[in-house]
């Protein structure tokens, strides 16, 4: 009875657990402060944050990409300006060339415009005869044929010699080959030049009424209108009298003093035939194709007893390059001709120009033309054309005395400013400048010639009378 009565006092199950239930909720949200209001004030604290974090950012990747930007600005730069000095040690590179501006170009196309040159028409004795040898025209001193072929279709030239400015005398003196060893014999070269004057003189009033000033000779060989290619000879015999008023274009050049050059004279590249390097550019593809010959050389090495005590002592070099080199497997050095002579050029990274019999070398040439860094040895050697072909952007120069440590230099540019190097020598410019074509073409290296001519108006007689006459009439 006790027992049933207990039972009938407890409430019951279901009741009791929902009260429980109820008064666990109230306390885990008075706990927890859980309600609406603070559940919104959190959310918007939240989107403040969100949008703090967002300016930020922003503001961070404006201030990365300006930083890129700048920096990138300044890389490219830097870059440019050691492209221009493309020697690595300090005592190398000495000249910085400024491109010409729009309005020296204009200039320079308004003065060939009304420039005009007259081309004496010589017995063939003096040039044509000579041609009969192939070699005579593709040779390195071949100039004095292509100057003279261009001329003559040139719209420059004038058939009305009181309207020229300057007088051309083709007289080819490169092409009496030797039958010894077919080197070029310049011995004759005087007495035909002589003669040639002495011929235009007696025909006609122009070199006489300007001493021969406005009149122009091509003189390709080692020491230009000194003919003779010792120097020690050639500077004994200096340029003959006959010529010394006249100007002179000459592949020999220097930066200091010498007979050779003690002449009005335009320093112009050798010859190198435009149908070879095409030829060669199109077995070889060198522009994209990898050059497997880190630097090359192929050419005499010996010391000539004949040329030891003049001022060029090329063999000296070019024995320091053997001896040192011969045996480094970086570098490829032939002593003996070889036919295919160019395609190793274009397989090259850095072609040597070492100084010959003179200071220039018709490697220089065909280094540009066929994509190989020239490495130019020769002290003070002054190159053609200085204003157009930017020398100091696509070579590289080696004093004589360090040519020594040529290894380590090379491998300085390699690791420095090589691509910037190459990609200047394919500049079409700069290749178009250095070669002669069968026409003048703009650009090329007749073209170029014709410019520097052009500087060197004040020497024609007839603008000089024009110009008297002018200033007597006001």
């Amino acid at each position: 009875m006790v027992e049933q009565q207990h039972k009938s006092q407890r409430p019951p199950k279901s009741s009791s657990s929902s009260r429980g239930l109820y008064v666990k909720m109230n306390l885990f949200h008075h706990k927890h402060g859980y309600n609406y209001n603070k559940l919104n004030q959190h959310y918007q604290q939240q989107q403040q944050d969100r949008n703090c974090f967002c300016t930020y950012y922003k503001w961070l990747l404006w201030l990365s990409l300006s930083l890129y930007f700048f920096t990138s600005f300044l890389i490219t730069n830097n870059n440019n300006a050691t492209a221009q000095k493309t020697e690595p040690t300090d005592n190398l590179v000495k000249s910085h060339v400024v491109p010409r501006t729009l309005s020296e170009s204009s200039n320079i196309a308004s003065k060939l415009k009304n420039m005009k040159v007259f081309i004496y028409e010589l017995p063939s004795k003096y040039n044509t005869d000579w041609l009969t040898n192939e070699r005579c025209s593709t040779h390195l001193f071949a100039s004095e044929v292509a100057i003279h072929r261009a001329l003559l279709t040139s719209d420059l030239r004038t058939f009305d010699p009181n309207q020229a400015d300057f007088f051309f005398v083709p007289v080819y003196v490169s092409c009496n080959f030797s039958t010894v060893n077919g080197f070029p014999s310049i011995s004759h070269a005087r007495n035909l030049i002589s003669s040639a004057v002495q011929l235009i003189s007696t025909h006609h009033p122009f070199w006489n009424r300007s001493s021969g000033s406005d009149h122009v000779f091509v003189a390709s060989h080692d020491f230009g209108a000194c003919f003779h290619n010792l120097e020690d000879v050639a500077m004994q015999h200096g340029i003959p009298e006959i010529m010394k008023n006249s100007i002179v274009l000459q592949t020999f050049g220097v930066e200091y003093q010498h007979p050779c050059q003690q002449v009005e004279n335009v320093v112009i590249p050798p010859y190198v035939s435009p149908e070879s390097v095409r030829k060669t550019l199109a077995k070889n593809s060198p522009a994209n194709g990898r050059r497997d010959i880190f630097a090359f050389f192929r050419g005499k090495m010996e010391i000539h007893p004949k040329n030891i005590s003049g001022r060029f002592y090329s063999k000296r070099v070019r024995t320091v390059i053997w001896r040192k080199f011969s045996g480094d497997r970086r570098f490829y050095l032939k002593r003996h001709r070889f036919a295919g002579y160019q395609s190793e050029i274009a397989r090259s990274v850095f072609c040597l120009c070492p100084l010959g019999w003179a200071p220039w070398s018709p490697r220089l040439v065909e280094s540009v033309l066929l994509g190989c860094v020239p490495v130019i040895i020769s002290d003070g050697i002054r190159l053609p054309f200085s204003s157009a072909v930017r020398w100091p952007d696509i070579s590289v120069r080696v004093a004589e005395r360090d040519v020594g440590k040529l290894g380590r230099i090379l491998e300085r540019v390699a690791a420095t400013n090589l691509t910037a190097i190459q990609r200047n020598l394919w500049d079409p410019r700069t290749r178009r400048a250095l070669m002669f074509n069968e026409e003048v073409q703009e650009g090329d290296a007749t073209w170029h010639t014709l410019v520097s001519l052009s500087e060197k108006l004040g020497r024609s007689y007839g603008r000089s009378t024009v110009s008297g006459e002018l200033e007597s009439d006001t």
